[in-house]
């Protein structure tokens, strides 16, 4: 029985699998509000005891660099550590993967279904593989293709410097600095940064709030206020917001699919993407991720999809476990 985990910054997804010739099912889940628990292991704690199963195996997607097997989260006040993990689950050893690795891990249990192409390419994709995820922070991910497989492994890309390309852009960029200081791609491209995006164009006055909007941003999450409002066409402001969000969103996946030289393809994870697919699948985003002056043809060769199934972490850190060979398959 393994025990997967997918810990972001909003949720903590926990699953059990049963692993039999390779195929994973899922056994029972269960999703826990981040914020409301002091750490993973009291979350864990739970989980188990809820579902009276006794894990041989656990492998836990956490976003943040994990490095010896600890992690300082990103995006919430704890710290997460492999050994009080084990401990808790009375096992020998317990796995620490970053999240969007074990985003890269599922990739290979996705189906045509849980896939949305916002390109069409020519030929059958053949190379590195990249995954770019916005929701409480971006995060970036790579597959390095051997010549007869794929070597997953994580990195901190959401936190490089953002670079603006237009007069707006550097406006935007000189806003946050006064704000934040150090400005990353993940101060403008995950829920939070939207928010900052939409507050930019308010203060600096580009189109007005209207009083409605206003009322709802003060009682609940304000990304999903602003991107609902945006895709229903209800305000101006949220629009425009959006539009330069995508914009962005869509340049840093193309500067990852540069680096990494992803010709195998990029893949939009998080929780974001399958919520605005509509928006996505207009031209702003593709016309940033190509917009790389003499390399926009070996852009224009790139699969670029959305994931919409939200599960694929879990999958991945499960398929991690069994990957590692911690496990005898049946």
């Amino acid at each position: 029985m393994i025990l997967a985990g997918d810990i972001g910054g909003t949720h903590a997804r926990l699953a059990f699998f049963q692993s039999q010739n390779g195929h994973l099912t899922p056994v029972a889940e269960g999703v826990f509000p981040s914020r409301e628990h002091s750490g993973l292991d009291e979350i864990v704690g739970q989980f188990v005891a809820h579902e009276g199963l006794r894990p041989d195996v656990a492998c836990f997607g956490v976003a943040g660099p994990v490095r010896n097997g600890k992690v300082e989260t990103s995006n919430l006040p704890w710290t997460v550590e492999s050994s009080r993990l084990a401990d808790e689950l009375h096992l020998p050893s317990a796995m620490l993967i970053n999240d969007l690795e074990a985003n890269a891990w599922g990739i290979a249990s996705l189906e045509e279904q849980d896939l949305v192409a916002l390109n069409r390419v020519k030929g059958i994709p053949v190379g590195n593989q990249a995954v770019i995820s916005a929701g409480t922070g971006l995060g970036e991910a790579g597959l390095f293709w051997n010549g007869d497989g794929y070597e997953i492994f994580a990195s901190e890309g959401g936190h490089c410097d953002f670079a603006p390309r237009t007069e707006l852009e550097i406006e935007l960029l000189r806003y946050l600095v006064a704000r934040f200081g150090h400005v990353s791609y993940e101060r403008i491209v995950s829920g939070p940064g939207l928010v900052n995006v939409y507050r930019f164009l308010r203060d600096t006055r580009r189109a007005e709030e209207p009083q409605w909007l206003t009322d709802e941003l003060a009682q609940g999450d304000q990304a999903a206020t602003i991107s609902i409002a945006a895709v229903a066409g209800k305000s101006v402001l949220a629009e425009h917001a959006l539009d330069l969000w995508i914009s962005i969103y869509g340049a840093e996946a193309g500067n990852l699919a540069l680096k990494l030289m992803s010709t195998g393809g990029v893949f939009l994870g998080g929780g974001i993407a399958p919520k605005i697919v509509a928006k996505l699948s207009g031209p702003l985003f593709m016309q940033a991720f190509v917009g790389k002056g003499r390399m926009q043809a070996l852009l224009e060769s790139i699969p670029v999809k959305v994931i919409t199934n939200d599960k694929i972490a879990l999958f991945g850190a499960a398929r991690y476990a069994v990957a590692k060979g911690v496990l005898q398959h049946g």
